[in-house]
């Protein structure tokens, strides 16, 4: 970044003012709801909340610091394998917890059949929701919030030591093992939350979790899909060098620079979907649980 020209130091400012933005909102936004959402669900919403503006942070850190792009990447990477994680224990929390969704789909069956894994296998039978499924889905999310740092820091100590470049995907090289065991874990990660979306999203459409659910997927999409997609173009040399910056390192840019825009009005988009009235949260408030109450009231 020192050899920048002036249209350069511009966009770098403008960026930067939008990671710094996107803080400023979080921040707000957190403050609100640490006072006017009920203490059981307030750090979950908060975690979420965060992903836009810690990647948008971290992008804009990397962009000015090239040399700390392994570090930011780590970070951020960490943070949302985390969110994923959370993502799914909020639509548990919104449905009023494990053993109000269990009574609730006590004859139910979770379908199988979506994203990221099955989603051509339309034949998959249902699996019954009991709470040896509910488990399973949720090991599913904290096996990625566990492993995904582990495999980061593994990639920084190799990095450290010259035998990790991400850009060398031989078969001797220790990146195109852990990358593609990243690639599995994920996969693995966002299958679950996408069967307890499927279950939930009519009883939560009060709850605004369609477009909550669609946040979530394009930061999925734009931090590891739109990244991979960038990193290849970059390994083939189809993004051109740029003296004194390579294919990659023009690569490395592109990518900070788009997530840093797209964070900041995903950002801006939480606030709007997330921000809600105190009183709007307390049961009852779906139609489902409405229609509970009545049954029980005679």
């Amino acid at each position: 970044s020192a050899g920048l020209d002036l249209p350069g130091i511009f966009l770098f400012a403008i960026l930067t003012l939008m990671a710094l933005i996107a803080d400023v909102v979080f921040i707000e936004e957190a403050i609100y709801i640490y006072k006017k959402i009920p203490s059981s669900k307030r750090s979950i919403i908060i975690w979420i909340n965060a992903a836009a503006p810690v990647i948008a942070t971290a992008s804009c850190i990397g962009m000015w610091i090239p040399r700390s792009t392994m570090f930011t990447d780590f970070a951020a990477a960490m943070f949302f394998a985390i969110v994923i994680h959370k993502f799914l224990l909020m639509m548990i929390k919104e449905c009023g917890g494990q053993k109000l969704l269990l009574r609730r789909f006590e004859n139910g069956h979770f379908k199988i059949s979506t994203g990221p894994c099955c989603c051509c296998c339309l034949c998959l039978p249902g699996v019954p929701i009991t709470r040896q499924t509910l488990f399973l889905l949720k090991l599913g999310t904290f096996q990625f919030a566990f492993l995904r740092p582990v495999l980061m820091f593994l990639a920084i100590v190799l990095w450290t030591n010259g035998n990790y470049v991400l850009y060398n995907l031989s078969p001797k090289g220790a990146a195109i093992w852990i990358n593609c065991f990243n690639g599995i874990l994920t996969i693995i990660a966002l299958w679950p939350v996408a069967i307890m979306f499927q279950q939930v999203r009519t009883v939560l459409t009060c709850k605004k979790i369609i477009p909550k659910f669609a946040l979530y997927q394009f930061i999925v999409i734009l931090n590891h899909l739109q990244t991979a997609i960038i990193n290849i173009l970059a390994m083939q040399r189809i993004i051109p060098c740029a003296p004194p910056l390579s294919s990659s390192a023009r690569g490395s840019y592109m990518i900070q620079q788009l997530l840093i825009m797209e964070m900041f009005l995903i950002t801006l988009l939480s606030r709007v979907v997330y921000r809600r009235r105190y009183g709007d949260l307390e049961p009852p408030e779906c139609p489902v649980e409405e229609s509970v109450e009545s049954k029980e009231t005679p």
